[in-house]
């Protein structure tokens, strides 16, 4: 398929990948980008469907690095409350009783709010992940899935042997939508040895881990005691980080030394400011992260954790939140905002051919319409994107080179549908965690 995006502002990375705006077409044949302005040369045959986007900004399109997307079932289920309480006490019990079922509409519903907000793909840590794999592959999303892994459970051996069974079976995507990674869920809940394993798979299978990290005070507390190390010393000291990609979600309780062995080892970071600051984690040294050539991301965790999927809020906070408690208004950027949420999320996530609109990239589109009261003037297209910009703002998203989204429409399912069925499964999962409390 054939398109050509015209007359917009095209944000593009210059040579150093610091974003600017420019004006021109976008090209896409076969979901890659094949012409960006000037840039790149278009097949002689190019016969595409014209898009006109005047009065709207062409961006990559947004990734989500960190998100539980079946939790969807559970937003506003359990509010207030510090992260191991939170689990514990409220989200583990009522996890129990999640079915596939439950699962696929769940990240169905997370699926659709992610696409309207002009998110084209997201990295996962769930359980029954074939249909985590179904719900995303059905509505148009790229995801980069893991099955959580509890080391101290039953049926961690198991997990393992589920993990490569994904890999095998998901691995031959045709369109290269599905990605798996293994998902041990955090130091605190796997053994060093049951983490030199899942390294040990990963090596031999060629996928990539995704861990929650130094995410507590408590974590750090608990590690320390144990190991006699930080959060990071430890998974770094036991060489699971070799494995790559390697994606940290929150990595907020980290000091200088542990970020440079963060970026030392190429650790992606999925930057969760909501979350963290929600569940009372504290907040991490995102400037100091970047500064360091961490390469970091932003991630929404799950919607029980967060509210809502919406990276271009966390995005906002990222930069605020740090500004705030810095006192320097001039740390952290607009520019250097999105391109944490585009291509440093996605090379976080283990994608290096996605998150720019360069020629030769996976054409992953989000246009946002510049036209609301809250977007004018455009003084400044990418401040305006960082800090003014949402969800309700995106026209239209394309994932390979499909749209997906037009005019702020899911096209590839029925959205009342998704709304429905998750809703009648959030009512069947409230009556078995009622049932068992009795």
């Amino acid at each position: 398929m054939d398109v050509q995006i015209e007359g917009g502002e095209l944000v593009v990375p210059h040579p150093s990948e610091i974003l600017t705006v420019t004006r021109g077409d976008l090209c896409i044949r076969d979901g890659t980008i094949v012409r960006v302005a000037s840039e790149g040369e278009v097949p002689p045959d190019f016969s595409p469907e014209r898009v006109d986007a005047s009065g709207c900004a062409v961006m990559p399109g947004l990734v989500n690095a960190h998100c539980h997307a079946g939790m969807s079932l559970l937003r506003g289920y359990a509010d207030d409350l510090p992260l191991m309480r939170w689990l514990a006490e409220e989200v583990w019990p009522a996890e129990a009783h999640l079915t596939g079922e439950h699962i696929y509409w769940g990240t169905a519903l997370a699926v659709l709010e992610m696409l309207k907000g002009g998110i084209c793909t997201y990295a996962d840590m769930y359980f029954h992940v074939d249909h985590i794999a179904r719900a995303s592959r059905e509505l148009g999303m790229r995801a980069v899935l893991s099955l959580g892994l509890i080391g101290e459970a039953p049926g961690a051996e198991q997990d393992l042997e589920r993990s490569a069974e994904l890999v095998q079976r998901w691995g031959d995507d045709p369109e290269d939508m599905i990605q798996i990674q293994l998902g041990p869920h955090a130091p605190y809940t796997c053994s060093p040895q049951y983490l030199e394993r899942v390294a040990r798979l990963g090596e031999q299978l060629g996928c990539g881990i995704h861990i929650h990290l130094a995410e507590t005070r408590d974590e750090g507390q608990q590690i320390e005691h144990q190991y006699g190390k930080t959060p990071v010393e430890h998974v770094c000291d036991l060489g699971i980080t070799s494995v790559k990609p390697f994606l940290a979600a929150h990595c907020v309780h980290v000091d200088e030394e542990d970020i440079a062995r963060l970026a030392d080892e190429g650790v992606g970071v999925a930057h969760c400011s909501i979350s963290n600051q929600k569940l009372g984690s504290g907040i991490a040294p995102l400037a100091e992260m970047i500064n360091a050539g961490v390469c970091v991301g932003f991630g929404t965790d799950g919607a029980c954790s967060t509210g809502r999927l919406d990276i271009w809020n966390e995005m906002r906070s990222g930069s605020l939140v740090q500004k705030g408690t810095r006192h320097d208004a001039e740390i952290l950027p607009a520019a250097q905002m999105l391109h944490s949420a585009t291509r440093g999320a996605a090379r976080a996530v283990g994608l290096e051919d996605a998150g720019q609109l360069v020629p030769g990239y996976r054409a992953d589109v989000t246009v946002v319409s510049l036209e609301s009261a809250h977007l004018t003037p455009q003084h400044d297209i990418l401040s305006l994107l960082a800090y003014a910009a949402g969800p309700g703002d995106v026209r239209d998203v394309y994932v390979q080179g499909r749209p997906v989204v037009r005019q702020g429409q899911l096209r590839t399912v029925d959205e009342g549908e998704i709304i429905s069925r998750a809703a009648a499964c959030t009512e069947d999962l409230r009556q078995k965690v009622c049932e068992n409390s009795d």
